[in-house]
């Protein structure tokens, strides 16, 4: 067993709506795996609010978040602990997510990370959120016994999406915390797409709006319904769904759609029935057209790639996007296209988790960046390091969008940059 097998390493996130903790050890085994949605406190279940959450704001609304992850916190990573039959003595680190993501929900988990820590004189690893959800997919290749696919992921493209449902990123991964971004989100996501039209129709938005669109969708015609592809005349990678998300709207309106008031009836009256194959025509072609925009702006990201990097073989595709299975199908097609192959993790570990933060919480500390432990107590001022807009990767300059409608105020250095100069300072 070498050294990096004995490492265990707790990770925990917090960025978004779900609470999540994990227990990994070095060689990729999962130990524990824990999200809010599975502890009950005060006999409630956590499920429920956060259902309760998505159904009221048709995403997410930061403060009643963090108010959920403060309930959440303790009872989930305890959880992970038990699960794993360890205490927190047996950690070799903390590893949590610092960005991006939402505030005041980042703090909840930092704060939670450095309290354990403090008290057990552990290192603790800063984690980026879509970073971790770009690696996890080596901890499964790990696990699967893929070795030489594990070897060969850096050099290769990677689609993430946050599950804050507010980002999509298109980047070219080099090598750990080294990553060149080929697109990025203007405006709105896919994710923010899926969950404001579950919302509109009136849906089950209690696992999101994604799940709830894809079921409907699958009984729908596309061509009853028209809308126009995203940004076709801006040929780079970067991703809008705010325009799409504005002709759904307006379709759903003119047409007085709520389907979740006849979810229950299997047997339809004929102008309900008329509505209803209506409105599951223009969820499918909500998806389509969705779905297409993601895919024409992943060729021309395999394009640009192989002109930077002739040797990647893989495209990636990981966070809530990533659960998709008609995403899923037309990524897989658009890779084989080009001589690609699509990796894409077990749905447990695209949407938000602790096992990602723990994985990428063990690269990295192989590689010795982590910070020491933190004191036992902080001081009441203390300022927490939280960076909820936080670039991955430096941007390509063919990549630059000419729709500006991307905002870059308050926007941390990217991790790319940080960990170039880290390097530089350490160079003789």
């Amino acid at each position: 067993m070498s050294a990096k097998d004995d490492l265990i390493i707790l990770g925990i996130e917090t960025s978004c709506d779900d609470t999540a903790a994990a227990v990994v050890r070095g060689n990729g085994e999962i130990l524990s795996q824990v999200v809010s949605s599975q502890v009950k406190i005060a006999f409630i279940s956590l499920y429920y609010v956060k259902a309760d959450l998505l159904a009221k704001y048709g995403g997410v609304a930061p403060k009643m978040a963090e108010e959920a992850h403060s309930l959440a916190i303790d009872p989930v990573v305890q959880e992970a602990l038990h699960k794993a039959n360890l205490t927190e003595r047996d950690l070799s680190a903390v590893a949590v997510t610092i960005g991006p993501g939402l505030s005041l929900c980042l703090r909840v988990g930092v704060q939670k990370a450095r309290k354990i820590a403090g008290q057990f004189n552990l290192p603790i690893v800063g984690v980026h959120h879509m970073e971790a959800h770009a690696l996890v997919a080596r901890q499964w290749l790990t696990m699967t016994r893929m070795q030489n696919d594990f070897l060969d992921l850096f050099n290769n493209i990677h689609i993430g999406q946050k599950d804050t449902s507010g980002h999509n990123l298109l980047v070219l991964a080099h090598n750990l915390g080294q990553y060149t971004q080929l697109g990025t989100t203007i405006d709105d996501a896919i994710g923010e797409a899926f969950d404001k039209t579950a919302k509109w129709l009136g849906l089950d938005m209690r696992r999101s709006g994604g799940p709830a669109v894809e079921k409907l969708a699958l009984e729908g015609d596309a061509e009853s319904v028209k809308f126009s592809t995203p940004m076709k005349q801006h040929k780079d990678c970067n991703f809008s769904y705010a325009g799409l998300k504005t002709q759904v709207r307006l379709a759903i309106e003119s047409k007085n759609i709520n389907v979740g008031k006849y979810s229950n009836i299997t047997v339809f009256p004929v102008p309900i029935f008329v509505l209803l194959m209506t409105t599951l025509g223009a969820k499918w072609a909500f998806q389509r057209v969705a779905v297409l925009h993601l895919e024409e702006r992943c060729e021309r990201a395999i394009e640009w790639a192989l002109k930077i990097e002739p040797s990647i073989k893989h495209l990636v595709v990981s966070g809530g996007v990533a659960s998709n299975k008609y995403v899923r199908a037309r990524l897989d097609r658009a890779v084989k296209n080009n001589s690609l192959q699509l990796v894409c993790p077990p749905p447990s570990l695209c949407t938000d988790n602790g096992v990602m933060v723990a994985w990428t919480g063990i690269e990295h500390f192989c590689v010795g960046r982590f910070d020491p432990p933190p004191p036992a107590d902080d001081p009441e001022d203390f300022m927490y390091d939280l960076r909820p807009r936080w670039p991955l990767g430096e941007e390509f300059a063919e990549g630059r969008s000419e729709a500006r409608s991307l905002r870059k105020a308050r926007m941390h250095p990217s991790l790319t940059s940080i960990i170039q100069a880290s390097m530089q300072q350490q160079s003789p």
